[in-house]
């Protein structure tokens, strides 16, 4: 009786044990905005843009300020979004990248805002945009302002592309919700990253809603590509390269120093 209990409390912890391992290893996983953007920039070296935009909490949301001016101190960024301006073998071209680590990248009205003026200076300048894209969706803490960024961000995007602009959109894991249902799908070149969730609503839900099995790979960049969804998987080794052979073959059409 006893050796059952000491078994059961055995495997418990082993569980226990599985999972604080599985949690590191996201952690470790994890690349930070500005990380994710010197990876791909000549030298790491690029100019940030709008560091200093921060959110009002426009529906004073409980705790939502004090919980952000703990993400801005551990983080050392205003919200979940980058923009930047650098070079890629030399080419110019505007980059905007989300950070997990604040509030699981989610897009409220200064990451929404972030977007819209990188889109407007890649407009303004003939410069290629490239948006490295990691978010849970639409940031709950600001209500209906933050899912009016939805179409904030594919207007600016639109109107970018319209005016001959080329705009990649790089998906990272997760690309969910509100970003993965706006700009993140309209690029010229969609890029994944291998093994990437990409989805609005996540497999547990709909398996919930539909209650049937789902695909194996539901959602999975690899899934995506099969079915027409994104152009290529990229791993992040390799994407440098592939940036710049892209902007290369579309260099015709830009400005670059």
């Amino acid at each position: 009786m006893l050796s059952e209990v000491f078994e059961r409390k055995r495997i418990r912890w082993k569980k226990l044990n599985d999972i604080r391992e599985k949690n590191n290893e996201k952690k470790k996983a994890v690349i930070s905005a500005h990380r994710r953007i010197s990876m791909i920039c000549d030298n790491g070296e690029f100019k940030e843009l709008d560091a200093n935009l921060e959110s009002n909490n426009p529906i004073d949301f409980p705790e939502y300020d004090e919980k952000r001016s703990e993400l801005i101190s551990k983080c050392h960024m205003k919200d979940a979004f980058v923009s930047a301006i650098g070079k890629i073998d030399g080419r110019k071209a505007l980059i905007g990248a989300f950070d997990t680590r604040f509030l699981m990248g989610s897009m409220g009205t200064v990451v929404g805002e972030k977007i819209a003026r990188l889109a407007s200076k890649a407009n303004k300048d003939k410069l290629p945009l490239i948006i490295f894209s990691a978010s849970g969706g639409a940031r709950m803490q600001e209500g209906l302002f933050s899912l009016m960024q939805m179409a904030k961000t594919s207007a600016a995007i639109t109107k970018f592309k319209d005016n001959g602009g080329l705009f990649i959109s790089v998906l990272t894991n997760p690309t969910t919700g509100g970003v993965s249902a706006s700009f993140a799908s309209l690029g010229d070149i969609i890029i994944a990253e291998p093994n990437a969730l990409i989805c609005f609503a996540g497999p547990r839900v709909i398996k919930q809603t539909i209650g049937e099995e789902l695909p194996e790979g539901f959602q999975r960049s690899e899934f995506l590509l099969e079915h027409g969804m994104i152009d290529m998987i990229v791993p992040k080794e390799e994407m440098k390269d592939t940036l710049s052979k892209l902007l290369r073959l579309h260099s015709g059409k830009y400005v670059f120093e």
